[in-house]
């Protein structure tokens, strides 16, 4: 189900600005764990349990992502969405963003990792989701407030769970949302190429991180 706006509303929320914190993030990142070792060793049961269980997470956030555009795709802030993951979630986009983000850390072998990618992600979307519900409530109006009263921001609620009969989604958005979803998935043998060349002394270790 979605609701159509008939009022002028507030200007939308800038996402450049939110992609280019990401961006900025995930570089840092990435060149901290570069020069980084697990605190379990490389290639230890403990190690491959974590990096499996990552993996798992970066593919929940990948297909969690599609399912979402899907619905939202090519209506964000036209129309005021509140079927299927938006049902359960006011942004399931988001919430699986940092499903994955967690996962990239577990994916290293490090909790802490995945603490620190997780906190700053959640970070990052709380953020964007307060100017975004500010953009839909002056937008939608009641119909916005009643979605938001009943609807969590960020985790799930199963028991809400309600679908459409049919909609139509935008090719254009699922394919720039399987793009940016593969950037997720190329963590994976990001990180294997990194063990190996710290394995074989091309990389140098700075630090341990747990």
């Amino acid at each position: 189900m979605a609701y159509t706006s008939l009022k002028s509303a507030p200007k939308a929320f800038d996402q450049h600005k939110r992609l280019i914190v990401v961006q900025v993030a995930a570089v840092t990142a990435i060149a901290l764990l570069l020069f980084a070792k697990p605190f379990l060793s490389e290639g230890s049961s403990g190690h491959e349990l974590m990096e499996t269980a990552g993996f798992g997470f970066v593919l929940v956030c990948f297909r969690g992502r599609l399912w979402s555009i899907l619905y939202v795709g090519g209506r964000k802030n036209d129309e005021l969405v509140v079927s299927g993951p938006f049902s359960m979630s006011r942004n399931p986009l988001y919430f699986f963003s940092i499903i994955g983000a967690i996962g990239i850390g577990l994916m290293f072998g490090s909790v802490l990792a995945a603490a620190m990618l997780g906190l700053a992600s959640f970070l990052v979307f709380r953020f964007t989701a307060g100017r975004e519900a500010e953009f839909l409530s002056g937008k939608f109006g009641a119909a916005y407030t009643a979605y938001a009263e009943r609807t969590p921001r960020f985790w799930p609620n199963p028991m809400l769970y309600r679908d459409e009969e049919e909609w139509i989604f935008s090719t254009s958005a699922l394919k720039s949302t399987f793009r940016d979803g593969l950037y997720f998935l190329a963590f994976f043998p990001l990180i294997e190429a990194v063990e190996h060349f710290r394995m074989i002394g091309m990389l140098p270790t700075l630090f341990t991180i747990y």
